[in-house]
């Protein structure tokens, strides 16, 4: 059990990632859950409860309210497991060279189709001169800035996935 939370820093810290806590904050409100990490500049708690099914359940607790954290208990190997991929897709799809340049192909087509402007630059396209989208050439594998842009090559992507040549 700890209190002052903020004033204690990230090497005390260190010692409650990967338990299970309960969090005291603000007036009788109280969390419990894995601790998943601390954000080092507001002390923020990011707690994660896992789910029989679907997606595990993520809160983040401020770390101005936080009055008091307490150990509940340790993380086995399972749970440290658990906590080390609680954000990564349930399925993983492996492709191989060739069903990767197809895909890139297949993207690129339906981008220009659209009449945006893509350009291949080793394995990566570029849309726009602002925008890349990785292997394996899904919405999730699109990275800008520019977060309209982002939006609308996101949705085209999928809309493709939806509707293929």
């Amino acid at each position: 059990m700890h209190r002052s939370w903020p004033l204690i820093g990230p090497l005390q810290w260190m010692r409650y990632v990967n338990t299970q806590v309960k969090v005291k904050a603000g007036k009788n409100e109280e969390h419990r859950g894995w601790l998943l990490t601390i954000d080092p500049v507001s002390a923020s708690l990011v707690l994660v409860n896992f789910r029989e099914e679907g997606p595990a359940a993520v809160r983040v607790v401020m770390g101005h309210a936080v009055e008091e954290v307490e150990v509940l208990k340790e993380a086995d190997q399972e749970t440290m497991e658990r906590l080390q991929t609680p954000f990564l897709p349930l399925k993983t799809c492996r492709l191989n060279p060739e069903e990767l340049r197809s895909r890139m192909g297949g993207v690129r087509s339906w981008l220009e189709k659209n009449r945006v402007p893509v350009e291949v630059e080793g394995d990566e396209l570029r849309v726009a001169g602002v925008l890349t989208i990785t292997a394996p050439y899904g919405p999730e594998n699109c990275c800008s800035s520019n977060q309209i842009i982002l939006d609308r090559i996101q949705k085209l992507i999928q809309n493709e996935d939806l509707h293929p040549d």
